[in-house]
C-alpha cells in the first residue's frame, strides 16, 4: 500500500492543508485515512484534505512525500482524478 501526500501549502479556513491520495484505489486511501483517524468528511472527490498539524502523522504512518504537481500526476495516471465540476455544469 502506497499513499502520497503533498506539502501543506493550500490555505483554507485559517489553516494550511495537504492532499492525501492513492495511486491504486479509493479503498486503499480510505483504509489509510481511517488508520490515521481522519474523518470521512475530509474526503473531497479524489483526496483527503489533511491539516498541516497532521502532516507528520501521515508521513510517520507511511505516506510518501511528493510535490503537489506529482499528486495530480499520480491521480491522473491511476484514473482516479475527479475534477471539480464547472459552475455552468452545476447550474444545469
Amino acid at each position: 500500500m502506497t499513499v502520497y501526500i503533498d506539502p501543506p501549502t493550500w490555505p483554507g479556513h485559517g489553516r494550511m492543508w495537504s492532499h492525501l491520495v492513492s495511486d491504486v484505489s479509493y479503498d486503499e486511501l480510505h483504509a489509510f485515512a481511517e488508520g490515521l483517524g481522519v474523518p470521512r468528511r475530509a474526503f473531497e472527490r479524489d483526496h483527503y484534505d489533511l491539516p498541516s498539524h497532521r502532516y507528520p502523522d501521515a508521513v510517520s504512518a507511511g505516506a510518501v512525500e511528493v510535490s503537489s504537481r506529482e499528486v495530480v500526476r499520480l491521480l491522473h495516471g491511476a484514473g482516479l482524478r475527479r475534477p471539480k465540476r464547472r459552475a455552468q455544469e452545476r447550474s444545469s
